[in-house]
């Protein structure tokens, strides 16, 4: 928008002098006419490029420009796949960490209401009270209280168990995020030693070794490897944070399992005595 409203400018500037000019000074015959009206115009027209090329030096040198350049200098077919593999392995990180997200409750508040609704005899309380919440908190609570007639060994095993499964559903697709955390550097890697034989068949083609033919063919072969790099960090910072959020919710479930055997001895020494 700013380049048209240069051009835009620079005409109309042109257009209000060309009329003055002209009624100064008359020329003689038409050859001068034409020659003075070639001069005005390439006149303008290198103002107006010189105008247009300072406004590119100083709006052209964004971030997001200089990837763009750089990921069109690198081979298209290996620059596709590490982005294809940025793409996928950014999908299986935002769902794992909705997943991981929608699955945090307040388990202090959750095993304190669990315990109340123990004290008071209301199993099915406790019950309906871990089905309406979600998490793997509440899961295993349930599980523990649909064996609370049961010892306390069968109930500790029942957790311990439940506890592996729900474990293993938070880490549901992990695996993939590793798999693309290790694919995307190696097909930087690829792309490095392919472009490398294409800049030595450039050089066998040209006949002469001379710097320019290997800085260039060496250039295009390294971009591939700066930007599998960049997109296997990126990858590996969404992993260790989706990382973080499973131990989060791991402990809070052996420290409610921890609990929740304690709530039920108290329960069973209530209704013994």
């Amino acid at each position: 928008m700013k380049r048209l409203f240069a051009l835009l400018a620079m005409m109309g500037v042109f257009a209000f002098m060309y009329p003055v000019m002209a009624q100064d000074k008359q020329p003689k015959d038409s050859t001068e006419l034409v020659g003075s009206d070639t001069l005005v115009a390439d006149s303008a027209m290198a103002l107006i490029d010189a105008d247009l090329n300072a406004m590119d030096n100083t709006e052209g040198g964004g971030l997001h420009k200089i990837l763009k350049s750089k990921f069109i200098e690198g081979t298209a077919g290996f620059m596709s796949l590490v982005a294809l593999a940025l793409v996928i392995g950014l999908a299986f990180c935002i769902e794992r960490i909705i997943y991981l997200t929608l699955s945090e409750v307040n388990a202090k508040k959750l095993m304190q209401d669990i315990d109340a609704k123990l004290m008071e005899d209301d199993v099915e309380g406790a019950k309906d009270l871990c089905r309406n919440t979600r998490g793997p908190v509440a899961s295993i609570c349930y599980q523990g209280l649909l064996h609370i007639k049961e010892p306390l060994e069968q109930i500790d095993r029942q957790l311990t168990n439940y506890g592996t499964v729900q474990i293993s559903n938070m880490e549901k697709g992990c695996s993939w995020i590793k798999l693309f955390i290790a694919v995307a550097p190696s097909l930087g890697f690829l792309g490095t030693v392919i472009g490398m034989v294409m800049a030595f068949d450039q050089i066998q083609t040209a006949g002469d070794i001379s710097p320019t033919i290997v800085a260039s063919g060496m250039k295009v072969a390294l971009i591939t490897t700066i930007f599998g790099i960049i997109v296997a960090l990126i990858l590996q910072l969404f992993y260790n944070y989706i990382l973080s959020k499973i131990e989060h919710l791991t402990s809070q479930m052996e420290e409610s399992a921890i609990t929740l055997i304690d709530s039920v001895t108290k329960y069973k020494e209530k209704v013994k005595g």
